[in-house]
């Protein structure tokens, strides 16, 4: 019966049913009921191969560490290294199917349900045990290097260790990497899991685009990170000369802290990059790293908000005087308290489901399953148009009043805050513009550049 439903020539019956929204769950269906007939199985060894090569099952009683290769039109090789610690017999049952592809969707828990760029590129492996496992190893023999698309040959990467989850997409069931993880060792990927299921690799059209993306992110936060230490080493050098009146040593506490929230911010990158591993569960890892890259980030753009309300108090009242320490409490309170709060708030709303950060191959805030992407866009762009707002306010206000006249050195300061939020709104406000283009428009390849251009060289 499975040679017969699983066939290459019912293919695109099972495609069909798989994209049609009353018949999306019949596919796991099928695996979850074959998992039952396996589990059901007597506990006699088993060597069970079809006569048209499209599974092959055994089943063995074993008190030593296990390894097995299941060979068809591929294989897997499956091991479980800690029976022999157990100090028990385990029967174990495994089931290769070389066919099974043409029925399970590709989608994983981070597409749509139905699109998915993934394929299905190794055996389907069942594995069931008759004692908790929670540590096995399988290494699959890809299907196939590259796929066709749009009349060209493109090579797969990108490789997911995966199993078959069936609660997700609301029961109608997707793959899976919680629990697994890739290790590469010498060229050659090892799937390393903490439990037993139905197991598979899912890869990904690699284009080389994407290659030159990272090339131009890493190049530009590299430069960022090294212009950003600059910046701060000559405020410190210069630092004595430059806070002479209130408004000046606002003025350079703002830049400093734009500086270093940047700086923080662009490490925080670097770390969530690094502890990304492609086809593994990175969320836990990454949370933290999310969490100070998202406070960082709206940092900066507060500490631009206070540049320009500062603009914008000391153009309007020009007879009004605050005293630095308030001025300075004000500041803190608002470069720093006002990005914490948004930032505890979204981690403390999001992470309870698990929706705080996102499950593809990125580290950042969630989207698809959230929005909580939304806490950083939406902040940073409307601080974006304030200080626009203020800008114009300002130079209207200096063209018509001449503000300042009988203070020199305090009309060079606000003409240099002018000039220094006139000059940074519209990068970063471009900048997270362009990433909410990506969010809108995610195969807009030119929008992929510009931003990463932009976003990484932002110094």
């Amino acid at each position: 019966i499975v040679d017969v439903i699983t066939s290459d020539t019912v293919k695109p019956v099972w495609q069909q049913l798989n994209s049609n929204g009353e018949s999306q769950g019949n596919s796991s269906q099928l695996l979850n009921a074959i998992e039952s007939i396996i589990k059901a199985t007597s506990d006699i060894n088993l060597h069970i191969t079809s006569p048209t090569n499209s599974f092959l099952l055994k089943k063995v009683t074993t008190y030593e560490d296990f390894s097995e290769v299941l060979r068809l039109n591929s294989s897997a090789e499956i091991t479980i290294p800690d029976i022999t610690s157990s100090n028990k017999n385990v029967t174990i049952t495994t089931v290769a199917f070389s066919t099974l592809g043409n029925v399970m969707p590709a989608r994983n828990r981070s597409d749509n349900l139905n699109t998915t760029e993934n394929v299905i590129n190794g055996l389907v492996v069942v594995v069931n045990t008759s004692v908790s496992i929670n540590n096995i190893q399988l290494k699959f023999d890809k299907l196939r290097n590259s796929v066709n698309q749009n009349n060209d040959s493109v090579n797969l990467g990108n490789l997911q260790c995966v199993f078959w989850d069936f609660k997700l997409f609301n029961g109608s069931g997707g793959w899976d990497s919680t629990g697994c993880e890739v290790i590469r060792v010498n060229g050659s990927d090892t799937c390393h899991c903490n439990h037993t299921t139905s197991f598979s690799i899912l890869m990904s059209p690699f284009a080389p685009e994407e290659l030159a993306l990272s090339i131009i992110t890493y190049i530009g936060v590299a430069v960022s990170i090294a212009s950003l230490l600059v910046c701060l080493i000559i405020e410190m050098i210069i630092w004595k000369d430059v806070s002479r009146n209130s408004t000046s040593h606002v003025r350079h506490v703002s830049l400093v802290n734009i500086a270093f929230s940047l700086l923080i911010a662009d490490i925080c990158f670097m770390i969530s990059a690094a502890v990304v591993k492609p086809g593994t569960d990175f969320t836990g890892s990454c949370s933290a790293a999310v969490f100070f890259t998202h406070f960082f980030y709206l940092s900066l753009f507060f500490w631009m908000l206070v540049s320009a309300v500062l603009l914008l108090y000391r153009t309007t009242m020009v007879f009004s005087q605050l005293s630095k320490s308030v001025m300075m409490a004000l500041a803190f309170t608002v470069g720093y308290g006002a990005p914490l709060l948004i930032a505890v708030i979204t981690v403390a709303s999001t992470a309870g489901n698990k929706h705080y950060v996102t499950r593809n191959e990125a580290c950042w805030l969630n989207w698809d399953d959230s929005k909580a992407l939304l806490a950083f866009v939406l902040p940073a762009l409307v601080i974006v148009a304030v200080n626009i707002t203020v800008v114009v306010i300002v130079l209207v206000k200096m063209i018509r009043r001449g503000v300042g006249e009988s203070n020199r050195d305090e009309k060079n300061t606000l003409v240099m805050i002018l000039r220094c939020v006139a000059v940074l709104t519209p990068i970063f406000g471009i900048t997270w513009g362009l990433g909410l283009g990506i969010m809108v428009e995610p195969k807009a390849l030119a929008i992929h550049y510009l931003f990463a251009i932009f976003n990484s060289f932002q110094v």
